[in-house]
């Protein structure tokens, strides 16, 4: 029964199998429709901008060269492999082959031009690199979260037969699940011969062993076998398994041990046959050195100078509304467990705290719940409301940035109670320094659970980059617009 129920919902998968190859053909599209455009901006850019000297013959120029462009750029793009499905949807490969096939046809173009003696504007040249590199970038950004939107809704996915030990098909399926943009559907799992169970502790259905691969994948016709740790006891068992797929059409994919890891930590090293991993060292005391701190320094000086109408606009509203005081301050724990005063602009009545109780048991919750808030609070002023809607209760913790108690980007400031409960894992968060925001504000912020919460920063801390933190930076702006989970 369980393997018929599997091979029922693996053949609404394989109707659309060739929807792995939708994504590339979307970019495909999106990257004409964006050189195109570009092409246009360009020309109308060095004819009309002032910078320029007289346009001469621009014009006949762009409308003889338009079509070569767009489709030599095209070549480029997927020589460099910025089309290949493997690198579609996630992680930054595709955007670094883009920018990479982009600069390099624009060396081609230049070579092309002086050995052919091609009158080429340097003003048209110059604009369409500088507009068509942010551009197209933009294009594969918004192409990606129509496929994540539609994979969120059950499209565009594919069949999925994780193979492994119980403990590791369920920890693998749990991702898969949570990570639903990714698009992979787990239909079953095959273990080791020796675990007799028809499901895993997770709920997921053994369909079989995993000797027996190749025939229940055969069976159920799956897109690909998932190979997590335990599935098999050797290589040359992995070998032979690998074999009998080979002329199935599925894909292989090998998961090792290894979760919460970002894709520049690892590295394959070929070794007399053997595929070694080698795993970068966690990146923790690279999130505390001078580069990230004269970053916070220079952006949140910056952005108190932009936003200074902003500040005295939200004060006046808070004074002005009860006469209470504008600003609210709270023990936060910081890096290496130092306190301080975190600020905040005050959103709720001056007596909140006294009534927490009564409006934590009206939600369902316990006083103990640390990440408890309430989408009706009734504790919260009428100016509080948008205050909260736009995150700008958070604005005066800028200032804890410059003082170097905080930063723009890092884990959600903790309070003390909090860090009184934490497991040893948990303390690693401790490690930098607090952020304004962060991956648990641009995933979900009130919405998301205290254990997502937990891993999303400890992500942070052991994978932490500058153009990680730029990204967030980016995405927090547009959770701001949406509110997405804000209250």
């Amino acid at each position: 029964m369980i393997i018929d129920d599997v091979t029922q919902r693996a053949a609404l998968t394989r109707t659309t199998r060739w929807h792995r190859l939708l994504p590339s053909f979307a970019a495909v599209g999106g990257d004409l429709v964006v050189m195109t455009l570009v092409i246009l901006a360009a020309g109308l850019g060095r004819a009309r901008l002032p910078i320029f000297n007289e346009t001469g013959d621009v014009d006949n120029l762009v409308a003889a060269a338009a079509i070569p462009l767009a489709v030599g750029w095209v070549v480029f793009l997927a020589v460099h492999g910025a089309y290949a499905p493997h690198v579609m949807g996630a992680g930054t490969a595709e955007y670094k082959a883009v920018v990479r096939g982009t600069l390099v046809a624009a060396g081609a173009t230049g070579i092309v031009s002086f050995l052919w003696k091609l009158e080429f504007s340097r003003g048209f040249f110059f604009l369409l690199i500088i507009v068509g590199v942010p551009a197209l970038v933009l294009g594969r950004h918004l192409v990606r979260r129509a496929v994540h939107g539609l994979r969120r809704r059950g499209h565009l996915t594919l069949a999925v037969l994780v193979a492994g030990s119980p403990a590791q098909v369920d920890e693998i399926t749990g991702v898969l699940e949570r990570e639903s943009w990714l698009g992979y559907r787990v239909l079953g799992a095959v273990v080791p011969s020796g675990e007799r169970v028809e499901r895993t502790p997770g709920g997921v259905p053994v369909i079989g062993t995993t000797l027996a691969t190749a025939a229940v994948a055969e069976e159920t016709e799956c897109d690909i076998v998932l190979f997590a740790g335990g599935a098999v006891t050797s290589a040359q068992e992995m070998r032979r398994v690998a074999w009998q797929l080979t002329d199935s059409g599925t894909q292989i994919m090998v998961v090792p041990s290894l979760t919460d890891v970002a894709s520049d930590r690892v590295r394959v090293r070929p070794a007399a046959g053997l595929q070694l991993m080698e795993l970068e060292g966690a990146r923790a005391q690279a999130a505390t050195r001078v580069s990230k701190r004269l970053f916070d320094l220079v952006g949140a000086s910056a952005i108190i100078v932009l936003l200074s109408p902003v500040l005295l606009v939200t004060a006046l509203a808070i004074k002005l509304h009860d006469g209470g005081p504008v600003f609210f301050r709270q023990r936060r724990v910081g890096r290496d467990g130092e306190t301080f005063e975190c600020w905040k602009f005050r959103s709720m009545v001056v007596d909140a705290d006294r009534l927490l109780h009564t409006v934590a048991a009206t939600n369902g919750h316990g006083v103990d719940h640390v990440l408890f808030k309430a989408a009706d609070d009734p504790r919260i002023t009428k100016p509080g409301r948008w205050i909260r809607r736009f995150s700008l209760d958070e604005l005066p913790q800028l200032v804890n940035v410059v003082r170097g108690e905080m930063s723009l980007v890092g884990p959600r400031p903790p309070l003390p109670e909090e860090v009184d409960r934490y497991s040893d894992d948990m303390r690693r968060r401790l490690l930098v320094r607090p952020g304004m925001t962060g991956l648990w504000q641009v995933s979900g912020r009130s919405d998301l659970s205290w254990d997502d919460a937990v891993r999303l920063d400890l992500y942070y801390v052991d994978n932490w980059s500058l153009v990680q933190d730029l990204a967030i930076l980016a995405k927090t702006m547009s959770a701001v617009v949406s509110a997405r989970g804000a209250y």
